[in-house]
């Protein structure tokens, strides 16, 4: 499954970039995040539970940080599995200053499968659509 989006954000890249990259603002950005802890080389470990319809289901994940450019871009790679399947997905994400305003774009390419994929095959792309805004919401509020 492929995704995209763009979000604005009122700040400098220099300020989003240390948001995006931020453990702290990142679990309590991100949907149902229970814990985040650094591994060390800019990868963590983290715990999400995952409410999907019917499905609900709690996933150990990694998170890795690659290819970054500071303020620029970088990648995201993330691998998740729990008892109803498996999530791996691989984002690239890229800041362009605009006068004082940065615009943060995300393509996401990624797959899934087990009980997860199957029952919400259908539902997927809104259910990730929707992570992937409340996600960004999040982060633009917390950097007003």
């Amino acid at each position: 499954m492929k995704l995209s989006g763009s979000y604005e954000f009122n700040a400098t890249p220099e300020k989003v970039w240390q948001t995006l990259t931020d453990p702290q603002s990142l679990s309590a950005c991100i949907p149902g995040c229970e814990k985040m802890e650094a591994l060390g080389n800019d990868e963590y470990s983290a715990t999400v539970t995952v409410s999907m319809g019917p499905i609900r289901s709690k996933f150990d994940a990694t998170v890795k940080m690659v290819d970054m450019k500071p303020y620029e871009s970088y990648s995201l790679i993330i691998e998740g599995k729990g008892p109803s399947g498996f999530v791996r997905g691989e984002s690239q994400v890229r800041l362009t200053a605009d006068n004082g305003k940065t615009t943060v774009n995300v393509d996401t390419e990624s797959s899934s499968g087990g009980l997860l994929a199957r029952v919400g095959q259908r539902m997927m792309e809104s259910f990730a659509r929707s992570m992937m805004d409340r996600f960004f919401t999040c982060l633009q509020q917390s950097i007003k």
